[in-house]
This record gives structure tokens, C-alpha cells and sequence, in this order.
């Protein structure tokens, strides 16, 4: 049924994909003006790419055994037997052809750097679980998502934008682009917080496993301190106005965590969605900000 391919999509944590392509458009919006095709491209293979991560994830996990019936989070299609694993993989591929064809837009547009960094979130998006390697099986799973979602997300939407230029990203769109990757990695962390149980049965080593419940979340809590310092940093240095969203993820950050700190199990799922939630809400606030800056304004 549709509503087991929408659920397989994981659509409350869709903001991770969303979020940091907003703010990379908006930050090139202080610089030249916006190419919204681009834009869109961006947006939709930021989405899809996720989509096909998350497509993966449920399939590889199922093949696994790991999304088994003691799990404590939604349930997973392939796990429960309303999609097949066969079904799942070939969707999976068919979202992720869809994000590379929208990169090769992207490439004529912006070079082969975007490229390259396509097909290396293509590839990441499928290592996450698959095979005896997998990221999030390491304990690499926190690293893809900052990486991806935060970093390459940010910048690389910018860089979209502003290639033509022919000139460096100002280093405070480096850390604006760091703290949404952070903001974005605290919600695996709820995740894999909650799974710490099933997770370490299925030998699945994530961060939250390897360090145990009690530091995992004040793991949490670091990341979205050192998300909402990084953007006070940005607002020092460039655009005061960032204090809005700095303000927005710090007392977001420690909302969340007050909210989670004693909850286990099945009822941190709700933190899941508002850790979605508050990455959002701080990346709205984000754009604002930017859209409002003052014209020719790099962020150097």
C-alpha cells in the first residue's frame, strides 16, 4: 500500500534533507541572485537521496534481522513483512537513479565537484547499511549524517549558486553549515538512543551503543550546544541578526533534551520527530535572516 511506502520514508526526519539546502540556498542569496531551478534541484536530490537512504535502511535492516519484534521504534515495511526486501532494493534504486540524473543537471550547471560529491552521497546513502562494512554498523552512521546533511548539504547548495563566481566559500558559511550538520546528527542520535538494546543484540555498533544510554545523551546535548555556539560564532562575526536562530537552538536544544532525558524505549519516539522539528524551525530561521541581509554581504 502507499501509505507503507510513505511510512518507509521516514517522513518526520525529511527535514534533515530539506533544511540544510535552504540554508545553503538563502546564504548564496547574500551573494548573487538565486537560480530557483537550481534550487530545486538541490531540494529534490537532497530528498530523494535521503528517501533512498532511508528506502536502504529498512531493507538492509530487515535482511539483517536487526528491525526484529523486539524493536521499539516504527515499524519497519521490510521487517513486517508488508514490503518484500526485493521490492524495497529496486525502490531504492529507483530513487536513487532519480537523484543522479538530477545531479548530472546540477554538474552541467556547477561543475564536476558537485559531481563527485553526488555520487558520493549516492554511494554512502546505500554503505550506511548494506554489506559486512556498513557505516552505522561501525559506529560512522553520526559522522554521515554531519557530514552529509550538514557540510556537503549546505555548502554544496551554495556552491550551486555561486560557481560562476569563481571565488572560495567565506568561512562562516563553513560554520553555519557545520551547526545544521550537527542540529541534523542529533536526531540519529535519538534513534540509535533508543535502540540501544536491539541494537547491540544485532551487533550493531552505532556511537550510542559504544558509549552507553547515560553519555549518549549527554552526547545529544552537546551537539546542540555546540550547534547554537557555532551560530552565535557566525553571528559575531558577520550578521548580528543570527542571534535569532542561535537563540532558537539553544533554548530548542536544551528543550529537547530536558524532554528525552529520562524517557526509554518507545517513548523517545516522539523527541525523534521534534529534534526533526527544531533543525527545521532553526533553519526557517536561518533563511529569514539571510533573505534579510544586507546585499553583497559574503559572510567573510
Amino acid at each position: 500500500m502507499l501509505s507503507d511506502w510513505i511510512q518507509a520514508a521516514r517522513p518526520r526526519t525529511l527535514a534533515a534533507g530539506a533544511a540544510p539546502v535552504a540554508v545553503g540556498t538563502a546564504l548564496a542569496g547574500t551573494v548573487t541572485a538565486i537560480d530557483w531551478l537550481a534550487a530545486a534541484g538541490c531540494l529534490a536530490g537532497a530528498v530523494l537521496i535521503q528517501i533512498g537512504c532511508n528506502y536502504a535502511n529498512d531493507a538492509f535492516d530487515g535482511l539483517k534481522g536487526t528491525d526484529g519484534p523486539g524493536r521499539l521504534g516504527p515499524t519497519r515495511a521490510v521487517a513486517s513483512g508488508r514490503i518484500s526486501a526485493r521490492a524495497m532494493l529496486v525502490a531504492t534504486g529507483v530513487v536513487l537513479g532519480l537523484a543522479f540524473l538530477i545531479g548530472l543537471y546540477l554538474t552541467a550547471k556547477a561543475g564536476w565537484g558537485i559531481f563527485i560529491l553526488g555520487v558520493v552521497s549516492l554511494v554512502c546513502a546505500v554503505a550506511y547499511t548494506a554489506g559486512p562494512y556498513a557505516l552505522a554498523y561501525l559506529g560512522l552512521g553520526d559522522l554521515f549524517v554531519f557530514l552529509f546533511f550538514g557540510l556537503a548539504a549546505v555548502l554544496g547548495s551554495a556552491w550551486v549558486q555561486v560557481a560562476t563566481r569563481g571565488e572560495a566559500l567565506p568561512w562562516t558559511w563553513l560554520v553555519i553549515a557545520a551547526a545544521v550538520g550537527l542540529q541534523a546528527t542529533a536526531i540519529i542520535v535519538v534513534n540509535n538512543l533508543r535502540d540501544i538494546p536491539t541494537d547491540r543484540v544485532a551487533g550493531k555498533r552505532t556511537v550510542a551503543v559504544r558509549i552507553g544510554d547515560a553519555a549518549t545523551r549527554h552526547y545529544y546535548l552537546l551537539l546542540h550546544l555546540t550547534a547554537s555556539t557555532l551560530l552565535a560564532v557566525a553571528a559575531w562575526q558577520w550578521l548580528p541578526w543570527l542571534e535569532v536562530p542561535a537563540g532558537i537552538a539553544w533554548v530548542g536544544g536544551i528543550g529537547c533534551w530536558l524532554g528525552l532525558r529520562r524517557r526509554q524505549g518507545a517513548d523517545l519516539n516522539p523527541w525523534l520527530g521534534r529534534t526533526a522539528a527544531l533543525e527545521l524551525v532553526t533553519a526557517i530561521a536561518l533563511v529569514v535572516v539571510l533573505t534579510l541581509a544586507p546585499p553583497g554581504r559574503s559572510g567573510v
